[in-house]
């Protein structure tokens, strides 16, 4: 029988090479995205691989468009191992004083409701897993409040590392695991904004890790598919800080 791993917002970055490394240990993928053309390179990426990919565009911040979503996935699946709430950044920055409300309730949307919107609708899929996780994406803003400008994220993923440890709580009864990743500074895209216009700054971020170096996708990828892996079986409601010793600093 086969396993199955769904990704939100896994069509680049972290997300696609965590797909990636799911796919090559065996599991088939459930892909979302909001980009049909970095989708497209992303199942391509995948296939090659021989994974089995199978994608679906929608936007993880809207409940009508994950629940049409799950109608699909349930009717084709008969079961769900392992869900990666990928999907998720920044927005964007401002200050308090000047936010708009719309602005606070899209990132808000964006890093804590497609959490529970997308947890919510797998459950019933995971309890016919043997194995099942939830995997989430904290961050050292939600011990540290973020940059300036940043409150509203940082705010976003205390509330992402708490709704793990409840979800942890609430689903340990069916055998489902719930277990976070906090990554520090990692080289992907996201930054690009920053590595062009900016350089000198980009190039300083290493100064703030302990490691002296970017993290890659890669090594967040691989701490995720250990935690859904028979070998951390006794892990639920943790957060693993994957960031090369940055909150040390």
């Amino acid at each position: 029988m086969s396993n199955y791993a769904m990704v939100t917002g896994g069509t680049g970055g972290i997300g696609r090479a965590v797909a990636k490394e799911l796919g090559k240990a065996g599991y088939d993928i459930i892909l979302n995205g909001i980009d049909e053309a970095q989708a497209k390179e992303a199942v391509a990426e995948l296939e090659a691989e021989g994974i089995k990919v199978d994608f679906y565009l929608y936007d993880v911040t809207k409940e009508e468009e994950v629940n049409a979503a799950f109608e699909k996935i349930s009717a084709k699946y008969d079961k769900l191992d392992v869900l990666v709430n990928n999907a998720g950044g920044l927005g964007g920055r401002s200050r308090f004083e000047e936010m708009e409300t719309s602005f606070y309730r899209f990132v808000m949307a964006l890093n804590l409701d497609s959490v529970f919107f997308h947890s919510r609708a797998a459950i019933p899929m995971l309890k016919k897993s043997d194995n099942a996780s939830i995997i989430t994406y904290s961050s050292n803003a939600a011990w540290n409040a973020g940059g300036p400008g940043a409150g509203v994220y940082g705010t976003s993923k205390a509330a992402v590392t708490t709704i793990t440890r409840a979800l942890a709580k609430d689903l340990a009864e069916y055998g489902i695991r719930v277990n976070g990743v906090s990554p520090g500074t990692i080289d992907t895209p996201f930054h690009d904004g920053i590595r062009k216009t900016k350089p000198e700054v980009f190039a300083s971020w290493k100064n703030n890790i302990l490691m002296k170096r970017l993290g890659q996708p890669e090594e967040v990828a691989t701490v995720i598919e250990f935690l859904v892996s028979e070998k951390a079986s006794f892990l639920t409601g943790e957060i693993i800080q994957v960031n090369g010793g940055q909150d040390f600093l």
